[in-house]
């Protein structure tokens, strides 16, 4: 069995994480979040400071730092294979306004290039999967290096929706420790272990039928994140009461969710649930409350050092100024979404008016306004509107259009660099946009057509030449309904479809956002 080094402290370090990035760090989206709960908050549009800590890859600090050139990004991760990648990203990408360490938590705020405050903190993925000695870490550094006014951004493992949970997560946990060798070749037989005693009608499992489907879920993950899921040593599950009690000692108070659907009671709660909540005085009593009734798994928080209600016209200004963008295409919008209740229809004709005004182009709350359709709706049926879309990942808010054209400089050495990265492999799976301010998913396919593009090639028939004669000097062919194309003919073909459907549904909104 190997044995895990000191610096590790029993955190998977022999795989790396997945290369994500995360929405809920991008500034106008915490902006946002302070927005919505009528709150003063970060200025995404002036020069701010935003420290990441436990960044992964360093996926989202780089398209975040491409996307506000104008902001100063920091970030720390206890992997150095990790940064080095990260470092390297960002010196492909010609981003100057960008630092990474593999600094301990502990060690990290006397690290000598960070500055003296920051506007933003974050911590995604990070909070459940480190021991108590790196969380109280985390809380010293934010209490000596969060600016006041400033955020954190938190997600953590939550209870009671892990409960029923955590008892598969330990089997697999101790299946793979007793296993031994390396992180990645324990992971199939702790999964057909679990099958097994599953298939053995423990009772565990009999009793508890919902594990099953779970399970089975569980098996079509990517086996980067089932291993830094799974088989870390420190691993907790946390009430949101027990997070806010450790915040507050650095004088954080809750500001809302990042997961913005959770906040519409409509999707999420019966009237006698509701009834429940507003006779709970106690802010963080009610959230523990709402997670009981959603069952809640994962939670998205934001918090403030020291909350500053904004009054009601300022907040109205606010709000007038603020522009949205559609982010998906205007066919692939459907009026679903899913909330704790299940799925709820959106009402066509609150929706489809907003809908089809912002799939022309990124527009402020003042511009929709002055649609009359719209502006007949009311201010808290838009607001409501505008929240569940933004939620559902159809609409992004966006910083204003002064400044653009530098963000957009910086936005095109960024995406160049990912796009021939796609040359290659499908690791970075996200392009910056100087209207959202962060990141757009543009799957390596859809890189490559870009690419394409970005050398003159004009139909999308050419792009899909382009695309195989990458994938084939890479030796990889592409995969239609689990079967892999055998010869370059149907390989074209695939490609060629998607070229078309690219042209006539995505690439209108990439342009649009000014990531095309």
């Amino acid at each position: 069995m190997a044995l895990a080094t000191d610096w590790t402290q029993g955190y998977v370090a022999d795989l790396g994480y997945t290369h994500g990035f995360y929405r809920e760090l991008t500034p106008t989206m915490l902006s946002f979040v302070a927005l919505a709960a009528g709150q003063a908050s970060l200025d995404a549009t002036t020069p701010f400071r935003f420290c990441e800590l436990g960044c992964g890859q360093g996926v989202s600090m780089n398209v975040l730092a491409a996307a506000n050139p104008h902001a100063e990004f920091y970030a720390t991760d206890f992997n150095p294979s990790q940064v080095a990648g990260a470092r390297a990203l960002a010196a492909e990408a010609g981003l100057t306004n960008l630092s990474f360490f593999d600094t301990p938590f502990a060690a990290f705020a006397n690290e000598p290039g960070l500055p003296v405050e920051f506007d933003v903190i974050a911590l995604h993925g990070i909070y459940s999967w480190v021991g108590a000695e790196n969380r109280q870490a985390i809380v010293d550094f934010i209490a000596r290096k969060l600016k006041v006014g400033g955020l954190v951004y938190v997600s953590y493992n939550a209870l009671p929706g892990w409960s029923g949970s955590a008892p598969l997560r330990q089997l697999m946990y101790l299946h793979g420790k007793a296993t031994g060798g390396p992180t990645g070749g324990r992971l199939e037989p702790a999964l057909a272990f679990a099958e097994r005693l599953i298939n053995a009608n423990a009772a565990f499992f009999r009793v508890n039928p919902g594990l099953k489907e779970r399970f089975e879920r569980l098996k079509g993950q990517p086996r980067n994140y089932l291993a830094h899921e799974y088989f870390n040593d420190a691993w907790s599950l946390f009430y949101h009461s027990d997070v806010a009690a450790d915040l507050s000692a650095a004088k954080l108070t809750f500001l809302g969710s990042a997961a913005l659907l959770e906040g519409v009671d409509g999707i999420n709660l019966t009237e006698e649930q509701r009834t429940i909540l507003a006779e709970t005085q106690d802010p963080t009593q009610r959230e523990v409350l709402k997670d009981y009734m959603f069952n809640q798994q994962f939670r998205r928080d934001v918090f403030v050092k020291g909350p500053l209600p904004v009054p009601p016209r300022i907040a109205r200004e606010a709000w007038l100024a603020q522009r949205f963008a559609l982010s998906t295409p205007r066919p692939d919008v459907t009026l679903t979404v899913r909330g704790a209740l299940g799925d709820a229809n959106l009402q066509a004709d609150v929706y489809n008016p907003i809908i089809e005004a912002l799939a022309d182009g990124p527009k402020t709350l003042q511009a929709l306004v002055a649609d009359k359709a719209i502006d007949a709706l009311g201010s808290a049926r838009i607001i409501e509107a505008l929240t569940v879309l933004i939620g559902a990942g159809h609409v992004q808010p966006c910083l204003p259009t002064k400044d653009e054209g530098k963000r957009a400089k910086s936005t095109r050495a960024f995406n160049a660099a990912v796009c021939e990265r796609a040359r290659d492999n499908a690791d970075l799976s996200y392009l910056a946009s100087p209207v959202t301010g962060g990141g757009i998913t543009v799957d390596r396919i859809q890189q490559l057509f870009l690419l394409a593009i970005s050398q003159n090639a004009k139909q999308p028939d050419d792009w899909a030449k382009f695309a195989w004669t990458a994938l084939s000097t890479a030796g990889q062919r592409m995969v239609k309904d689990g079967k892999t194309l055998a010869t370059p003919e149907e390989n074209v073909a695939e490609l060629a479809a998607r070229a078309s459907t690219f042209a006539e549904k995505t690439l209108p909104v990439l342009k649009s956002l000014q990531v095309a």
